[in-house]
């Protein structure tokens, strides 16, 4: 999404900068000019002190190219976009406030601030936000040429930092927000606060419409269990089956940076997709390098993606430079250690040195590409085939790969190895890991030439965006297929008891589900994509970083479905029918369990955490409660009044429900016809 040539802030918004509804989307905007004497300087930063010393830093040395990778063309004004990450700091200040937190309301996920975050201004905005363990940082940087200045030219970078993964957000917000800044200056940090700060909560999953000025954005935020963070808040998956993962619609996003052009940085390396899938999937450390950073993180945006539906549990970085503090580390690391869990996007080659014990290396992109036009702007193909729009068909492909002259560079790009690279950049994957995937060339048959056109070549990554992200979520999904049943919530069978507990959910032994599934198969669509040895992916998915986390959320996903289900039958049962048929003892049971859902329920209501209908289910569960009490006989009643909390709220429920013209009961006097 480009900005709107008739874009204008006539519209600005009436009420100052609500700084706690800006927290849910934005924890600070900054203004970051390159000085040739002082390095990286920070000139605005909005809100003032939101950001720690160290933030500060981080954030400043990673809003700038690389110099020795930026490409400069002969323009006067060369712009770009970006994003970075870098882990957070905790500090005893951080830690003694409380974060935002996901929360379901009516149905739906959002983003609420916790009651307890009354402290003071400063220490609540640098808090960690959402007990997240990362920053976003989306950069515009603009490069000018002047022969007039020293050096030729100056930078400067609009930096939106954010605890939100939402590119799909912020790219966009920038392209409104960059150009206008360097436009009217500081002014325009204040006027885009004050209308995010408008903006409703985020809503994982959900559609959004966000105002800015006469603009407004439509996107579709990733759901709430693609997000990084605490893996034990899941409020959209159900975990009843892996069906429910199927998308509606395909503009509605299943992970992480959908928007990604996934084509178009990977369309040099489109055979080894399948290889890159795999990779991610059992959590292996990859560096990815590109000669500009819009290149760059693009990579490892669409990289992160194509494991949709799984949550990735490995760190990554979008744009690594060697200021980050966890640089000193990843090069200190000898023979023999192995390297973390990560995807690592860089633009310096130095990198081919430093990190030299990742196993896996990938080189995309094009150093003539122009990076203001190619990612995240347009969302446009990175090629640049001649000719009319055509099916780039896997032929295409292979005589590409497999031509005299390719074999030869081929076999002297591997020879060489990525050290290659410091003398030209091409597209390739040094690994010496062996697929199980085989490509799929139906799915590469059916990808489009994009052309010249530059308006073809957006349609048409668009459409092979499309394919692509369509393939390989279908393939995670079928993988992922056979946990189902772990995931499974149970509901109450016909005649049982809803106010019972549910059956424990079912243990999971690695070696048991290996077993079962090397005998019953992998099933029709992955025996068809895999080679014979795809039990291997599996064991080694197990032991990967990406399991552990991503089947504890689907199991507490699960929990709370089946939590849900029990609920609901609760509240739909007719207590009176349930007890016409049940022994005395069963009654005194059933009295036992209501009386233990009610305590919670109510529990859950005085802490302020209980569910919008809380106050309803209490209702009937008194109800209940007061029904089953009244057909036990006199002793038994006159033991559970004994207690004066029971006494209480029987009473109080006896009195709310009894109607006029009606004869009393009292509490503790159990009728004539109750049974004995």
């Amino acid at each position: 999404m480009s900005r709107s040539p008739s874009f204008s802030l006539k519209s600005e918004p009436n009420s100052k900068v609500d700084s706690k509804s800006l927290r849910k989307w934005v924890v600070a905007f900054c203004i970051i000019r390159f000085d040739l004497e002082q390095g990286q300087v920070i000139e605005e930063c909005y809100p003032p002190g939101c950001l720690t010393q160290d933030e500060e830093l981080e954030t400043a040395f990673s809003s700038f190219p690389d110099s020795v990778s930026q490409n400069h063309n002969r323009s006067s004004i060369h712009d770009c976009i970006f994003f970075f990450r870098f882990r957070r700091r905790r500090t005893a200040e951080s830690e003694n406030v409380s974060a935002l937190e996901i929360v379901e309301v009516d149905g739906e996920d959002t983003l609420q601030e916790s009651t307890d975050a009354r402290v003071h201004p400063k220490s609540e905005s640098r808090r960690n936000v959402n007990g997240s363990q990362y920053l976003y940082g989306y950069v515009f940087n603009r490069q000018r040429h002047d022969e007039r200045l020293k050096r030729g030219g100056e930078q400067k970078s609009v930096v939106i930092l954010s605890h939100c993964p939402y590119s799909n957000v912020f790219r966009p917000l920038l392209q409104i927000m960059g150009p206008l800044y360097f436009d009217i200056g500081k002014k325009a940090l204040e006027h885009i606060a004050a209308f995010v700060s408008l903006w409703p909560a985020p809503a994982p999953g959900k559609l959004m419409e966000l105002l800015i000025g006469n603009a407004t954005f439509k996107v579709y935020l990733p759901p709430a269990h693609s997000l990084p963070g605490d893996y034990a808040v899941l409020l959209e998956e159900s975990g009843s089956s892996m069906a429910h993962l199927l998308p509606t619609t395909q503009s509605v996003p299943q992970g992480l940076f959908h928007d990604a052009d996934l084509f178009g940085i990977f369309r040099g390396l489109l055979l080894q997709l399948w290889v890159l899938w795999e990779l991610l999937l059992i959590g292996e450390p990859i560096l990815i390098i590109a000669p500009t950073p819009p290149q760059c993180c693009e990579a490892v945006a669409g990289l992160v993606s194509l494991i949709a539906p799984l949550l990735c549990s490995v760190d990554f970085r979008p744009y690594f430079t060697i200021h980050d503090p966890e640089f000193a580390h990843l090069n200190s690391l000898q023979e023999g250690d192995s390297f973390p869990p990560m995807v690592v996007g860089v633009t310096n080659l130095f990198f081919l040195k430093a990190l030299r014990r990742i196993p896996h290396i990938v080189s995309v992109g094009s150093p003539a590409l122009n990076s203001s036009r190619a990612v995240l702007a347009s969302r446009a193909s990175t090629g640049r085939i001649t000719g009319r729009p055509e099916a780039l068909g896997v032929q295409q492909l292979y005589l590409k790969k497999f031509s005299p002259s390719s074999l030869f560079n081929a076999v002297k790009l591997r020879r060489d190895g990525p050290l290659s690279l410091m003398t030209e950049h091409k597209e390739a994957l040094w690994s010496t890991y062996a697929a199980i995937t085989k490509p799929d060339t139906s799915i590469l048959n059916r990808l489009v030439d994009a052309g010249m056109s530059s308006r073809v070549e957006e349609s048409m990554s668009v459409v092979n965006n499309e394919i692509l992200r369509r393939h390989f979520f279908e393939l995670t999904t079928n993988f992922l297929a056979p946990f189902g049943p772990y995931f499974k919530a149970t509901t109450t069978s016909e005649g049982s008891s809803p106010f019972v507990e549910p059956p424990p959910r079912p243990s999971f032994s690695a070696e048991e589900f290996l077993s079962s599934l090397a005998a019953r198969g992998p099933g029709k669509f992955l025996s068809k994509r895999m080679k014979s040895n795809w039990l291997d992916l599996y064991r080694r998915f197990l032991k990967g970083h990406n399991f552990g986390p991503w089947f504890q959320s689907r199991q507490a996903a699960a929990e709370q479905e089946q939590h849900r289900l029990w609920r609901q039958a609760r509240m739909n049962t007719d207590i009176k029918q349930f007890i016409s048929k049940m022994s005395e003892l069963e009654i005194v049971d059933s009295f036992n369990a209501i009386e233990r859902h009610l305590l919670c329920e109510m529990q859950l209501q005085q802490s302020g955490t209980g569910r919008p209908d809380s106050a309803a289910v209490s209702l009937k569960l008194k109800g209940d409660l007061q029904t089953v009490f009244n057909v036990l006989p006199k002793d038994m009643q006159e033991l559970l009044l004994m207690n004066p909390l029971r006494a209480a709220y029987l009473r109080r429920t006896y009195e709310a429900t009894k109607l006029p013209g009606h004869a009393s009961i009292q509490i503790g006097q159990s009728p004539s016809s109750s049974p004995r």
